[in-house]
């Protein structure tokens, strides 16, 4: 899952990005510190695993990542390549979801682009950048299709209807992802690239001490069908440099209830209806791996390799609980907690998988 951080220049991108990776990326009180995106690996917490591997003596514990991008700042007219609107522009285009800071603090050493301090019309000037560039892909990649699609192929006819129909909901300030793409045109949405195709979460850089999403941020991502959380990149920052026991303490103290890692990777998965899933046995690796809720026993075989797909006989299931619980798979087999079950069975949330071929 690669999920690509954006914003205003001095929104908190890269304080937010070394909060949760410890990456390291520059930061400044001036616009564009960031040139090339910055990638950094993150671990997703999940105190499952940890039990599993400690249940059955697992060799290694290896957890379900994310990765960042911590992508340069946007400003007004970058769609027309102000500011490092092209290079902004073409990094958003190769992650999952778009994590949006906004800022929402009054910092006096930290200056904002515009001299002022206004989530919404923050907000609103991506927004309208995002828009605008997609409009100008439509428009190209649509007279493209409108010739192919006076041939009578029906994908391409579907097509052609499709960019019709984004290209009026951009015109009207509206996603591409508001405009479902046609069964008929399979990959058409993956053909035209759409920065507004992914889903976004809204990330309110707050005051030190805050702990709410400023209401202006809540209702707009309500709006818009987003999640949104609130943070302090700069606390965050700091509590990622202390020991863990130390970290936890002073979350405590301030009131916030996880780190912003955990807090933005439920986040994540919410936004992109993502389950877990786990693999584990004795003397193993024990794994943890994201899958798209709905997704099949042959999916979660595909996740694991991908040739365990080809070769996927039969799965044998249990719920991690259930597991920990058995201490073992010998004694799960024997109170017959284990199911087997087809490459079609639905993988919830929480299973663990072990694929036969």
């Amino acid at each position: 899952m690669k999920v690509g951080i954006v914003g205003l220049p001095n929104a908190g991108k890269s304080t937010l990005f070394n909060a949760l990776t410890q990456g390291g990326a520059d930061t400044a009180p001036y616009g564009f510190t960031t040139i090339e995106p910055n990638v950094a690996i993150a671990a997703v917490p999940d105190e499952r695993l940890t039990t599993l591997a400690d249940t059955l003596d697992a060799s290694a514990r290896v957890p379900a990542t994310i990765e960042f991008n911590d992508i340069a700042g946007l400003v007004r007219g970058a769609s027309e390549g102000e500011g490092l609107g092209n290079q902004f522009l073409a990094a958003i285009r190769e992650t999952d979801a778009i994590c949006h800071v906004v800022r929402c603090h009054g910092e006096p050493n930290v200056p904002h682009p515009d001299g002022r301090i206004d989530p919404i019309a923050d907000i609103e000037t991506i927004e309208a950048e995002l828009l605008l560039a997609d409009l100008e892909q439509v428009g190209r990649r649509l007279e493209r299709v409108t010739k192919k699609a006076k041939s009578g192929d029906p994908e391409a006819i579907a097509d052609r209807d499709w960019l019709t129909a984004v290209e009026a909901a951009l015109g009207a300030g509206e996603p591409v992802r508001s405009i479902p793409p046609p069964a008929a045109a399979p990959g058409a949405a993956r053909s035209l690239g759409a920065l507004t195709s992914a889903p976004v979460l809204y990330v309110a850089n707050v005051e030190e001490g805050a702990v709410e999403v400023p209401a202006e941020v809540a209702a707009h991502a309500e709006r818009a069908g987003a999640v949104a959380i609130a943070v302090s990149a700069r606390i965050e920052e700091e509590l990622a440099e202390l020991d863990p026991p130390e970290a936890a303490e002073m979350r405590a103290e301030l009131g916030i209830e996880a780190s912003g890692l955990e807090r933005l990777v439920r986040a994540a998965y919410e936004l992109l209806d993502l389950i877990t899933f786990f693999t584990a046995d004795r003397e193993t690796e024990a794994w943890a791996r994201s899958l798209r809720r709905g997704s099949s026993a042959a999916d979660a075989a595909e996740a694991i390799h991908t040739d365990l797909r080809r070769d996927f006989v039969r799965a044998e299931v249990i719920g991690w609980r259930d597991l920990v619980d058995a201490a073992s798979w010998a004694a799960a087999r024997e109170r017959a907690l284990l199911r087997t079950e087809g490459r079609d069975y639905v993988v919830a949330d929480g299973d663990v998988v072990l694929v036969k071929t």
